[in-house]
């Protein structure tokens, strides 16, 4: 049997569950601090939420509508699937902690979910709402999803993302000791980051007690400040073709800790609202082509990792 190149986020659920589960998106009907003035306006400078949210994950319905809808989506092929309530859209810990708990709770008493993914900025996890989680873990799986995005304090901000790296770091050690599951995304490619700063991303998130990550292409999206400011200076941006960027997410993974789960390397934006780069891949196709490359470099996750 060949040796696997990375660990994916099928190891991570498969040792946590006896069987398939499969994420169903939700948009909850939260803002987030960046937009609504409470940090900031205008939200960070890639973000347009359309891109990651399905059909029927639309504002106005109920999370247990989206969940039926989600459900009646995959049971056609998979009957005997359970499900994760994956709170994707805005900032998913914003909000009174009664009204967060509502919506997680309502999630929860839907048949055939068993947990939940909530995804979130690092300045927006209180205590109280930590402290909630934690004994929510108790009872079900949970994992908070942190964005991250980049390390670099200067890419934070030119990026209009509202916190620091040192926010990032203290809230994913803060969630990891009270016993819940962390994950993180990140950006590769973004304006002013080189291969060097890009690289060392993995090495400061490898000393982080992540359990999950997911690395994300840069892409240029309609209606998004980015995309304005790439028509201005386009000089600053450099979008990566997908065999380039292939061998930076290997050279990323060769650098990070091989305990934390490797979720996905690319993002799929709907063709759309995509103005750059158009690989014209499916996930799973971009991922076989990685795999073959991982091969081809005889190479695996962690193999140049410090932090082990």
């Amino acid at each position: 049997m060949e040796q696997k190149r990375y660990r994916d986020f099928a190891d991570f659920l498969n040792g946590r569950f006896d069987g398939k589960v499969q994420k169903i998106s939700l948009h909850a009907g939260f803002t987030c601090p960046n937009r609504d003035g409470s940090i900031g306006v205008g939200g960070c400078t890639y973000c347009n939420n359309q891109t990651f949210s399905p059909d029927y994950c639309l504002t106005g319905k109920s999370i247990t509508r989206q969940l039926d809808e989600g459900v009646a989506f995959f049971a056609r092929k998979y009957p005997q699937m359970r499900y994760l309530a994956y709170f994707q859209a805005y900032t998913n810990t914003y909000g009174e902690l009664e009204e967060l708990q509502g919506k997680y709770e309502e999630a929860l008493a839907h048949p055939g979910v068993v947990g939940l993914i909530i995804g979130t900025r690092p300045d927006c996890m209180p205590d109280n709402l930590l402290d909630y989680l934690t004994s929510l873990s108790r009872r079900t799986f949970v994992l908070v999803e942190y964005g991250v995005e980049s390390t670099s304090d200067e890419t934070l901000r030119r990026i209009n993302r509202g916190h620091d790296f040192a926010a990032s770091a203290d809230t994913i050690r803060r969630t990891s000791a009270a016993g819940l599951l962390v994950g993180a995304h990140m950006i590769l490619g973004l304006p002013g980051e080189n291969r060097e700063l890009m690289l060392d991303h993995a090495r400061r998130l490898s000393l982080l007690p992540l359990d999950t990550l997911k690395l994300h292409q840069l892409q240029l999206i309609r209606g998004t400040s980015m995309a304005r400011e790439y028509e201005e200076r386009p000089h600053e941006f450099h979008l990566y073709d997908v065999d380039e960027y292939i061998d930076l997410a290997i050279d990323f993974a060769e650098r990070l800790s091989p305990r934390i789960a490797i979720e996905r390397f690319v993002s799929q934006s709907p063709a759309s609202l995509l103005i750059a780069p158009n690989w014209g891949l499916k996930n799973h196709e971009f991922t076989a082509r990685l795999l073959r490359r991982m091969r081809e470099r005889d190479t695996w996750q962690g193999r140049l990792c410090e932090a082990m």
